[in-house]
Order: structure tokens, then C-alpha cells, then sequence
């Protein structure tokens, strides 16, 4: 790993670190509200929030599996030296994936827990340009008091893909992040159209 590759991460990392975390807890508790983590580090091709998660999220046991766009020198040498965690090629051996808009519509492969450890599902940190412009869309569950209306900007085809591979307990959690806000989608949580 070469040491100009090397940017700095959370100034106060302990502090910082926790502070990303219940962000992370807080947005999948109240899906489909906006957390937002002030005072981020900024790396090249993450946005504060993602990078952030990263940091938060992130260690000696949790392999991670880049999508192409973020598998670049400067991220996997930064992840690798500030986290600790393991990069894998495979999608089926990943606790976290780092994806972008375009890679939501093809999920297979990634761990979706099972029965008796609906936990040990893959989570998956989603970057986006930002967190608003898609169609609109009704988010209904647990943490949601009535309904709560998200229009993130993501292919339709995601929305069924998503489906396709929640059968609860065992699911995909998400988290979405842009600038330095982000989202949770958790694997409980059922979505409908707006009404027109």
C-alpha cells in the first residue's frame, strides 16, 4: 500500500466513530428520515456521509465487496488502513457492500441471512447523487408511525429486485447516503406507490 494514498479519516476517531454509528442505528430505526453526520472526512469518490458510514461501520470482520466504481486504488488503500477490513471478490462472503444507483438492479448473491441469524444478512451502503428526485414512493413498518413518503432517485426495477430478495426475517438492510445525509431502508420496512 503506498502511504501517499493515504488520506485523513475522523478527526476524533472514537467520538466520530460512534457518532457514525447511531446515525447508522437512528436511520434504520425511522426509515425513510434524513440523519445527517456533520464535521465528515471527504475522500475521493465517497461522499461524507458513505465515507463516514465506512469509518463507523467497518472492521476486521466485516469483509467488504466494492462495486466497480468505488473499487479504486485510493478507497480500497484508505478502507483497508483506517477500517481494517477485509476487501472480498466474492458478493456471497460480504457482511457490507459498497454499491452506486446503477448497481441496485442485480442483488443476487449477497447474503440475505438466514432463519435462524436473520442478522448475519449482508448490508448494503448505497451511494447516490442525492436523496430526493425519484418517483414517490409510500414507506410503511416498523419505526414508521403512519407512512412515510421517500422519493429516492433509483430505478424502478430496483424497487422489485429488493423484493425479490426479502423474505422476513432474512433480507438486505440499506443504508443510502449523499453528501452528508443519509437514509435507512431496513428489510422490515414495505413499500407502495404514491397515490395520484
Amino acid at each position: 500500500m503506498s502511504a501517499q494514498l493515504l488520506q485523513p479519516a475522523f478527526a476524533d476517531p472514537v467520538l466520530d466513530a460512534q457518532r457514525g454509528f447511531r446515525a447508522a442505528l437512528k436511520a434504520l430505526a425511522g426509515p425513510g428520515l434524513i440523519q445527517t453526520l456533520h464535521a465528515t472526512p471527504s475522500l475521493e469518490g465517497l461522499a461524507p456521509a458513505t465515507y463516514a458510514l465506512c469509518l463507523a461501520l467497518l472492521d476486521v470482520d466485516t469483509p467488504l465487496w466494492l462495486a466497480p466504481s468505488f473499487d479504486t486504488p485510493l478507497i480500497r488503500a484508505n478502507l483497508a488502513f483506517h477500517c481494517g477490513c477485509p476487501l472480498t471478490a466474492n458478493r456471497e462472503t460480504a457482511r457490507f457492500a459498497l454499491l452506486a444507483a446503477d448497481d441496485l438492479l442485480d442483488l443476487s448473491d449477497f447474503d440475505h441471512g438466514n432463519d435462524r441469524y436473520p442478522d448475519q444478512s449482508c448490508t448494503l451502503l448505497v451511494q447516490l447523487p442525492n436523496l430526493d428526485g425519484g418517483a414517490g414512493l409510500r414507506w410503511r413498518g416498523p419505526g414508521i408511525e403512519i407512512e412515510h413518503h421517500v422519493a429516492l432517485p433509483v430505478a424502478d426495477g430496483f424497487w422489485r429486485e429488493r423484493e425479490r430478495r426479502n423474505e422476513f426475517p432474512r433480507g438486505l438492510d440499506l443504508l443510502f447516503a449523499a453528501g452528508h445525509d443519509l437514509i435507512g431502508l431496513p428489510r422490515s420496512t414495505r413499500i407502495a406507490q404514491e397515490r395520484v
